[in-house]
């Protein structure tokens, strides 16, 4: 089965400047990482919005349940 698609959803230069801040370096598979996590988030605030009968999703709708 092949890889689902993710858009380029994070800045790989600042969040490098980030981890650096944070004395780390990056592997080259971490950015891919970070961004399918950012899309499952991003599916699943969807989920709850339209859930609560919205098409606007809000911050609240990142909680962790």
């Amino acid at each position: 089965m092949a890889k689902k698609q993710i858009p380029d959803l994070v800045v790989k230069s600042k969040a490098k400047d980030l981890l650096a801040k944070a004395g780390c370096r990056s592997s080259s598979d971490v950015f891919d990482a970070v961004n399918g996590l950012i899309a499952w988030y991003l599916e699943q605030a969807a989920k709850r919005a339209k859930a609560n009968g919205r098409q606007t999703v809000r911050g609240h709708d990142f909680m962790v349940e």
